[in-house]
């Protein structure tokens, strides 16, 4: 365990300006290689992740919006449809800045729509109070639909 190993555990800010001034000193052999690819491996995580939470809060929102707003009263459905249109419009800001930011994210939407959609479905499930077999099975929208700050599902 070297000097850089030992900061990593004490002060990680230290640690992480010690790494980034030796990579630009092109100074190799001095770098703690272990915590840099566990750094560099959870950075690719915690992006991800966060691309799996905005979709699963838009794609809820949606599902919400096509299947439960006209159940609602109408003074209620006023209420709601605009709290759930300012939920679309902010998951759908938000990612696409975090896929202007990371745009390696891009070629992982599909995968990420599929992790999120049955986490959708709960959650729009719990806050509906509709059953889960309200809901379809599999994703009703298409990637260009979900990320279309225009698009708003026909309401069921």
């Amino acid at each position: 365990m070297n000097a850089l190993s030992t900061l990593y555990d004490v002060d990680y800010s230290s640690w992480a300006a010690k790494t980034a001034e030796l990579l630009r000193q092109r100074r190799f052999s001095e770098l703690d290689l272990d915590h840099l690819l566990e750094e560099l491996d959870d950075m690719g995580k915690s992006q991800r992740h966060e691309l799996v939470s905005r979709l699963r809060i838009l794609l809820a929102h949606l599902l919400k919006w096509q299947y439960q707003y006209r159940q609602l009263s109408e003074r209620w459905a006023e209420y709601e449809g605009k709290s759930w249109r300012n939920t679309l419009i902010e998951q759908r800001l938000a990612l696409g800045y975090l896929l202007e930011e990371y745009p390696g994210l891009k070629g992982k939407i599909g995968e990420a729509i599929t992790k999120a959609y049955p986490q959708a479905v709960e959650l729009a499930a719990r806050e509906s109070e509709l059953p889960v077999k309200t809901f379809p099975v599999s994703c009703p929208y298409s990637q260009a639909q979900i990320l279309n700050p225009d698009f708003y599902p026909d309401v069921n």
